[in-house]
C-alpha cells in the first residue's frame, strides 16, 4: 500500500515484483555512477587551467568512451530481457480469472467455476467504514489463493482500460475486442490495491482494483459462499 510522500516502490508481494525492484536498484546504481563521473569531469574541466595534449587527440580514449557505453548498455539490457520473458511465462495456472473493464467499474469471472462472477464498484466516501481507503475500496474484492499461479484474462467492453496492481508488478491493458493475459503468484496474504491506469473517461479515477490474497482453505470457503448466493 502506498503512503503520502513515498519516494520508492511499494513492497513487493510477488516474485516478479521482487525481480523488478532488484533491476531498478541495479540500473539506478549505474545511472548514479555515470552521473557522478560526468559531474566530476565537468567540474575538473571548468576549474583547471592545465591542458594535456594527449587528451586533446588520443585514439585510446576514443576507443574507451565508445566501448564502455556499449558494455553498460549490455549490463542493463540482459537483466531487462530476462525479466521481460519471466513476465510472459504462464505455467499451468491453478485459477483463471477474466477481468472485464467497463465505464467505470470492473467485472470478474472465475472461469473454472460455473456461475462465479460479480461486478466490483468503488465504495462511495460516505459509505466507507473506519480504516477503509477513500477511492480505493470496492464492494466486491477479487479473492485469490496465495502461493498459487493465477492467470488473469483482461479485456474491456467499451473503451481502453488498464488492470494494474503495483505491489504485484502487474499492468495489462484492457482493449475492447482483444483478450490480453497476465499471470502472477502472490507471496503472502494481504489486500492489494490498484487503479485503472489508462485514461478512460470522466470517472477514470473512480474504478479501483482490490485483490485479496488468502490461504487456499479460506478461498475454497469464500468460493462456496459466493456460489450459494448465486
Amino acid at each position: 500500500m502506498a503512503h503520502p510522500a513515498q519516494l520508492g516502490f511499494q513492497d513487493a508481494a510477488s516474485p516478479i515484483m521482487e525481480e523488478l525492484l532488484h533491476f531498478h536498484d541495479h540500473t539506478l546504481m549505474i545511472v548514479f555512477l555515470i552521473s557522478t563521473l560526468v559531474l566530476y569531469i565537468i567540474v575538473a574541466m571548468v576549474t583547471t587551467k592545465l591542458t594535456n595534449k594527449y587528451i586533446l587527440d588520443s585514439q585510446e580514449i576514443e576507443i574507451v568512451w565508445t566501448i564502455l557505453p556499449a558494455i553498460i548498455l549490455i549490463m542493463i539490457a540482459l537483466p531487462s530481457l530476462r525479466i521481460l520473458y519471466l513476465m510472459d511465462e504462464i505455467n499451468d495456472p491453478h485459477i483463471t480469472i477474466k477481468a472485464l473493464g467497463h465505464q467505470w467499474y470492473w467485472s470478474y469471472e472465475y472461469t473454472d467455476y460455473e456461475n462465479l462472477e460479480f461486478d466490483s464498484y468503488m465504495i462511495q466516501t460516505e459509505d466507507l467504514y473506519p480504516g477503509q481507503f477513500r477511492l480505493l475500496e470496492t464492494d466486491h474484492r477479487m479473492v485469490v489463493p496465495m502461493e498459487s499461479p493465477i492467470r488473469v484474462l483482461v479485456t474491456a467492453e467499451d473503451v481502453l482500460h488498464s488492470w494494474t496492481i503495483p505491489a504485484l508488478g502487474v499492468k495489462m491493458d484492457a482493449v475492447p475486442g482483444r483478450l490480453n493475459q497476465t499471470a502472477f503468484i502472490i507471496s503472502r496474504p494481504g489486500v492489494y490495491y490498484g487503479q485503472c491506469s489508462e485514461i478512460c473517461g470522466a470517472n477514470h479515477s473512480f474504478m479501483p482494483i482490490v485483490v485479496e490474497a488468502v490461504p487456499l482453505e479460506h478461498f475454497e470457503n469464500w468460493s462456496s459462499l459466493m456460489l450459494e448466493e448465486v
